[in-house]
């Protein structure tokens, strides 16, 4: 029988404030065996003024930058460390970025831009060669000359697939659930930092896009649409995407079609806001480009939370703009910009999360049968904004085994 609080394949916090995910559910004790959780019962010791939650959930992430930090990237930006870094090396900063988010309370991400490489890291961390985060790739299925082709400087010969024309589209997607990625991403408009890119220019056409959304669906894979604008948002619920990711031209009409329904909004904040304000090292025409979105961006959110679009934690994270970490401060902009409380902010970035990622039965709650992925806190962050920040984690299990801190007992 292993001793209470360690944790190993075994473990057990006892006396922490618990809130599964959900609610507050008081004092108690959470047990764990075999990285699954096997009991949540109230009472059970002294309190220790620490508070448990679900690990959280980030929904859009880019695992494949520089991990040693903003202040370390010795001239390298966004665009050309991929292109003078072995992929090889590419892979073990993405490992060590997805733990660095493990470690700061993070135990899921799906990263959104993913290859082979990003699907073998989460094999790696699946069968527990190394410990790490639950891991989802999505592949992205682009056109030439869109959003996602823009990000490679035009001489550049060795670049990433595009697909043109349907049945293109298709292949892709086949080679991506080849390959033993989970998800597919695509775009129905352009983007922020992408070079010489216009939000308004068309993604795809609507035969492309219809051919990708039914191929990944065909084979069991979630669609992530990449949009800015309003008519990209019309494509994509069209075409029957499982979820919006930015989603800043949205409008009224938009917004009170998705209410209550199964698509979700990924609005990643922060990393606009820092580009609009120029907080970052970005270009002239992209630091244009956020400022004018953002003119739009918050009052059609906070209007679209309160009509109940369902939103969800999702940073668009890669380590040079917004760090792994930085996740809890996008839930503290949650509440700022979409008038979230604490609660609801912490229940998007958690359950909600979990659930739109098709992980409820996983993780994203503290309840028996689904994976230790526990945070204890200082403070209750689903009652005050102000204890939502990664300096007040006092300790991270993941699948199971400590990740970061320590555990009281």
């Amino acid at each position: 029988m292993t001793a209470p609080g360690v944790t190993g394949p075994h473990g057990s916090v006892t006396g922490v404030r618990i809130w599964d995910g959900e609610r507050d559910l008081g004092v108690g004790t959470v047990r764990w065996a075999d990285g699954l959780i096997t009991e949540v019962t109230p009472g059970g010791g002294p309190e220790t003024g620490l508070s448990l939650v679900p690990g959280l959930v980030d929904t859009h992430v880019h695992l494949l930058g520089f991990a040693g930090g903003r202040d370390r990237v010795k001239g390298f930006d966004t665009f050309s460390w991929p292109l003078v870094t072995e992929v090889q090396e590419q892979a073990l900063h993405g490992a060590a970025n997805a733990q660095r988010a493990m470690r700061a309370g993070v135990t899921t991400l799906r990263d959104l831009g993913a290859d082979e490489t990003q699907a073998g890291i989460a094999r790696v961390f699946d069968g527990d060669i190394l410990h790490g985060p639950r891991l989802l790739a999505s592949g992205p299925v682009g056109m030439t000359a869109g959003h996602l082709d823009l990000f490679t400087p035009r001489a550049v010969k060795d670049r990433p697939p595009t697909a043109d024309g349907p049945d293109a589209c298709r292949a892709l997607v086949r080679r991506w659930a080849r390959a033993g990625l989970t998800g597919i991403k695509i775009y129905s408009s352009g983007g922020v930092l992408s070079m010489g890119d216009k939000v308004g220019w068309r993604n795809h056409t609507r035969a492309e896009l219809a051919a990708t959304v039914d191929e990944a669906h065909a084979l069991g894979m979630r669609v992530a649409c990449h949009t800015h604008s309003a008519e990209g948002i019309d494509i994509a619920l069209a075409e029957g995407v499982d979820s919006i990711e930015h989603g800043t031209g949205l409008t009224a009409e938009q917004a009170a079609r998705m209410a209550g329904g199964p698509v979700t909004i990924a609005p990643t904040l922060l990393i606009n806001d820092m580009i609009a304000r120029a907080e970052v090292p970005v270009s002239a025409e992209a630091q244009e480009i956020a400022a004018a979105l953002m003119e739009h961006r918050d009052t059609a959110l906070r209007e679209a939370a309160a009509a109940g679009v369902p939103f969800v934690l999702g940073t668009d994270a890669n380590g040079y703009f917004l760090e792994f970490g930085d996740q809890w401060r996008e839930l503290v902009r949650m509440v700022e910009v979409l008038g979230y409380g604490p609660e609801q902010a912490l229940r998007a970035g958690t359950s909600v999360a979990a659930r739109a990622l098709g992980l409820e039965s996983v993780t994203g709650s503290v309840r028996p049968g689904l994976g230790a992925d526990l945070v204890l806190m200082r403070g209750r962050p689903w009652e005050r904004a102000a204890d939502l920040r990664v300096e007040d984690v006092a300790a991270v299990v993941c699948r199971g085994r400590l990740a970061s801190g320590a555990l009281p007992g």
